[in-house]
This record gives C-alpha cells, structure tokens and sequence, in this order.
C-alpha cells in the first residue's frame, strides 16, 4: 500500500527551526517532502515568480531549498517533485500569529491555499513568536493532519496556537504539557490592527530609508474570531475559502443600474 505524501513548506526558509518543528509533527503520518523558500519569504502572500528564473537545491534526502516565494514552492514541488498528487500539504509553522486580514499578506498562507486550488487538503500553521512558540503547537498538528489525510471535500485551514493560559512562555513546555489535551475552537477571521506608519531612518552612510508599519494592536475580542480566542490563549482553526465575491450583490446592481439610468 502507498504510503500518502505529505508536503511541507513555509515562509521563514528552510533553515528555520519551526520548519523542522512542523516536520517532527508529521513524522510517521505518511512520506514527506520539504520544499521552502531558501530566505525568509514573510509577507509575500500568493507571489508567483512568472518574471524571473528558480534555483532548486536539495540540501538533505527529501528536503529542497527554492530560491522563489512560498506559492513557488508548492507549484515546483507538485509539479516536479513529488512523485505523486499529495495527500496533505502544510505550511509553517510560523513564527508569529497569522489572524483576520493578516491571511491576505501572509506567505505561510499563501502557500496552503496554492495547495487548495490545486484540489489538496491545506493547512496554514502559525504561533507565538519566541523561542517556545512552535513547541506547542506540534501536538496539535498531529491531530489536525492525521484526520486531513484522505479527508474530502478537501479543505483550507488556518491553525494558530497560543500557549495555554498561565504557562510560563520563557520555559519550554514539558513532555506532560504538551500531552495535555487542548480544545480546538473553530472561528471566523476577526480584525487585526497593525500601528500604522511610515518612519523615515538614516543608514550608517547617512542615506534615508523608510520602514513601514508597526507593531500589532489589540483586535476584534469576540472569542468566535480567531483575534479574539488567540488572546484567550485559545488555540483557533479557522476554514478559509478563496471565492472573494461579496456576499450581497445589491449595492452593485444598484451601480449599475445607476449607470444605466445616466445613458
């Protein structure tokens, strides 16, 4: 019997530590493949190099450094590397939370929903930020991908995963933490607040350059959002879909009609 093929990618590149997390999670499930961006890759959402040339480069049996974006990666990888359709593909884990419109910047995503319009079950995993963040949501991966694999209709999902409340997050969590059982609360995208901004800096050579953006403030708190169960320290799994039509076609069949009306 065939083994199911699982693929693994991220935007952080593949020297990431949380990427070789996310691999130890999946061991046993089925084979792996690894192709990830050779740099980190954040913020790159669904880029696809149509532009320039790809760099591949194995760097360990069943693992690939690209020199694309994370979307390049799951392209390059179903089409070339993989030996047949997988069975799963999961991206990440990503170092930093992934929450409400983040899903429209975000690379880790980006390339989970590659997998999805390509008929593969999808999962986009992020956590904390620190040294710990990805340790906790290893279990929890597990989980989710062993019920994925062969699972239809096949699905887009966004997995985020705080440590639970009252651990201390400067510790690793200990082999009965991470044991412990963790309910999985299913949300919608809340909304996530970013300080915006643009700050003009200087270089060592006295040359200007601008950073944009700022930290994350605090966003939408009802605990059916992913926003707000993560601040709960809730772990949160989000269905995503890619059709963006608006749900209410009204108000542009009222442009229209205004327009008709203007002839």
């Amino acid at each position: 019997m065939t083994r199911p093929l699982i693929l693994v990618t991220n935007d952080d590149g593949v020297l990431a530590p949380s990427l070789a997390s996310l691999v130890g999670a999946l061991e046993g499930l089925g084979e792996i493949v690894v192709c990830a961006p050779e740099t980190e890759r954040s913020g790159s959402a669904h880029a696809i190099s149509f532009h320039t040339h790809l760099r591949a480069h194995a760097i360990r049996p069943g693992w690939w450094s690209l020199s694309g974006t994370p979307v390049d990666c799951v392209y390059f990888a179903m089409m070339h590397l993989c030996p047949r359709p997988p069975a799963l593909v999961c991206s990440g884990i990503n170092v930093g939370y992934n929450l409400g419109s983040d899903v429209l910047y975000s690379g880790t995503v980006g390339a989970a929903a590659e997998a999805h319009l390509r008929g593969v079950n999808a999962l986009a995993v992020s956590a904390e930020r620190g040294e710990h963040g990805a340790a906790w949501a290893v279990p929890i991966v597990r989980r989710i991908a062993a019920e994925l694999i062969g699972r239809a209709p096949h699905v887009l999902l966004n997995l985020n995963v705080p440590p639970p409340a009252g651990s201390d997050h400067a510790q690793a969590p200990s082999p009965e933490q991470l044991a412990a059982p963790r309910p999985i609360t299913v949300t919608r995208l809340g909304v996530r607040r970013y300080r915006d901004g643009v700050e003009p800096r200087t270089d060592p050579m006295g040359r200007a350059y601008y950073w944009i953006g700022g930290p994350p403030e605090p966003g939408s708190s009802d605990l059916d959002h992913d926003t707000g169960a993560v601040a709960a320290s809730q772990v949160s799994l989000t269905p995503l879909q890619l059709d963006l039509t608006a749900h209410d076609l009204d108000p542009t069949h009222s442009l229209v009609a205004a327009l008709r009306s203007d002839d």
